[in-house]
C-alpha cells in the first residue's frame, strides 16, 4: 500500500512559500480593520487552508464561527454586533440591542436582537445568542442607520424606528420596556416627534404611541 504521508521535502516547499505569502495575506487582513469573514478572506486571495495555518501560527485569531481577526489588532469593543454584522450582512439591530445602543434602557440585552427581511431565513447562530425578528417591506426599510464599529459598518435602526418597534413588539419586549425608552426618549436633546409618529404609522401603533407623547411633551 503506497505511502499517503506528504514527503518532507513537500512539507518544506509548503512551508516556504506560506512563509513568503504571509505578509500578502495579513495585508488582506489589515486593509480590511483587521477582520474578515472566512468567505471574505477566501475571496481576497487567502487560501482556505492558510486560514487555519495562521490560526496555528498565532496570525490570527478566530473570533466567532467563520470570523477571523489578526492577531496584533484590537479585539472589537462591540464583539456582538460586529460577528454578526459579518456573518449575516442583512441584519438590522433592533429592539433592546437598538436600545442598548441609543442608551435608552436600564436592561442589559442577554440575546442580540435583529432584524431580517420577510424571505431571509434566520440564520444558524449558537453564539451569541439571537432573537430574530422578520419584518416586510417598509417596516424593515425604514430608519436603517448604518454606522462604524471597530472599523465594520453596522446596520442599527435609528431611536425613533425602535421605540416605534417597541410598541410594536410591547408584547415581546414589555410595555415597561417601551415607556422607559420614550420616556428617556423625550428627554434627550435633537427630539424628532414628527419622525417618531411617521414610523409608529408604518407600524400601526399610532394610536398606541400618540397619548403618551402628548402626556409627556
Amino acid at each position: 500500500m503506497p505511502n499517503s504521508k506528504i514527503p518532507p521535502f513537500r512539507k518544506s516547499v509548503v512551508f516556504l512559500l506560506y512563509n513568503i505569502h504571509m505578509p500578502d495575506y495579513k495585508k488582506i487582513f489589515s486593509n480590511n480593520n483587521g477582520i474578515l469573514r472566512a468567505s471574505k478572506a477566501i475571496e481576497l486571495g487567502v487560501p482556505k487552508h492558510t486560514l487555519y495555518e495562521m490560526v496555528k501560527t498565532g496570525e490570527l485569531v478566530r473570533e466567532a464561527q467563520g470570523i477571523y481577526r489578526l492577531s496584533e489588532s484590537d479585539p472589537p469593543g462591540n464583539p456582538d454586533l460586529v460577528n454578526i454584522s459579518l456573518r449575516v450582512p442583512r441584519a438590522v439591530f433592533c429592539l433592546i440591542s437598538a436600545l442598548y445602543f441609543h442608551e435608552l434602557t436600564t436592561q442589559i440585552p442577554h440575546s442580540v436582537y435583529f432584524a431580517l427581511p420577510r424571505d431571509v431565513k434566520t440564520p444558524k447562530i449558537h453564539h451569541p445568542p439571537i432573537r430574530v425578528f422578520h419584518f416586510s417591506g417598509e417596516a424593515y426599510q425604514a430608519g436603517i442607520v448604518e454606522h462604524t464599529l471597530d472599523g465594520v459598518k453596522v446596520k442599527i435602526y435609528d431611536r425613533e424606528k425602535t421605540i416605534a418597534d417597541c410598541f410594536k413588539f410591547r408584547e415581546k419586549v414589555g410595555m415597561d420596556v417601551a415607556l422607559e425608552a420614550i420616556k428617556d426618549y423625550l428627554r434627550q436633546p435633537k427630539v424628532n416627534v414628527s419622525l417618531l409618529m411617521k414610523y409608529a404609522r408604518i407600524n400601526r401603533v399610532e394610536k398606541v404611541i400618540r397619548p403618551y407623547v402628548e402626556a409627556l411633551l
